[in-house]
């Protein structure tokens, strides 16, 4: 099939619209310094910014919940710089192709990895833990293996992970692509948007809400001490109900 023909095809199935929903990457700023965004949103927790997504009528925003935490961390959020790869018996390449990816790994950077449901190899290990710490990385998630369980544990880095196994990456995958959208359980992950992981898994904020989302969960944070005191206080589940409290 020659190009004109694809462009045809293309044309004929109007996936202008799909193409940029799916592969736009937003720039959006915000009122407030990037760090300040991160660190207000670490003062929340999943539960509640998932809340508020639900207001936002986004339902399918946490990472599915094989992805458990490698310990109980408290709120870490940072920004998704992405990662595939893919089960591949080739070799050739990939420490070329992982030492740019690496390089380009910013600071606040919440690493999201699709394995394309890889169940054979390791994409994260001591090494890659002490790298990302070392260029101020926040967090890592993958979808998929872990290994050097101990050193990572050393590091005191949190880690998102499927499995654990001692099977390395080479000869068993290559990364594929980094800094595009993913789809990681029916959860569309791009570069730049929010991520947040704490010990009930991890939670994906598009950016171009970001702040909105953080605003109206500082809210929702400040609604529950009061709801909290409420039940303390002994106050029945109707006053609570009729105050606006919930359970």
């Amino acid at each position: 099939m020659n190009n004109n023909t694809e462009k045809k095809e293309a044309g004929m199935m109007n996936l202008e619209n799909l193409v940029e929903s799916r592969e736009t990457i937003s720039k959006a700023t915000f009122p407030i310094p990037e760090k300040e965004l991160l660190k207000r949103f670490e003062h929340l927790y999943t539960g509640a910014v998932n809340d508020v997504l639900r207001e936002f009528c986004l339902l399918n925003q946490a990472l599915p919940n094989h992805l458990i935490p490698l310990r109980e961390y408290y709120t870490v959020a940072g920004f998704a710089f992405t990662v595939k790869s893919a089960p591949n018996a080739m070799i050739s390449g990939e420490m070329e192709f992982r030492t740019r990816m690496l390089d380009e790994m910013k600071e606040d950077s919440f690493v999201v990895w699709d394995t394309s449901k890889d169940e054979q190899a390791t994409l994260w290990g001591g090494v890659m833990t002490a790298t990302a710490k070392g260029k101020k990385v926040k967090a890592a998630c993958i979808d998929g293996g872990i290994r050097d369980t101990h050193q990572i544990l050393e590091t005191d880095f949190p880690v998102f992970y499927k499995y654990r196994i001692s099977n390395g990456s080479l000869g068993r995958c290559l990364i594929t692509h980094y800094q595009v959208t993913l789809s990681i359980g029916g959860v569309i992950i791009k570069p730049g948007d929010i991520i947040l992981g704490d010990i009930d898994g991890v939670l994906v904020v598009p950016r171009g809400i970001a702040y909105k989302v953080l605003l109206r969960g500082e809210e929702i944070l400040r609604n529950e001490k009061l709801i909290f005191a409420w039940v303390k206080d002994g106050h029945s589940i109707q006053d609570i109900t009729q105050k606006g409290g919930y359970f």
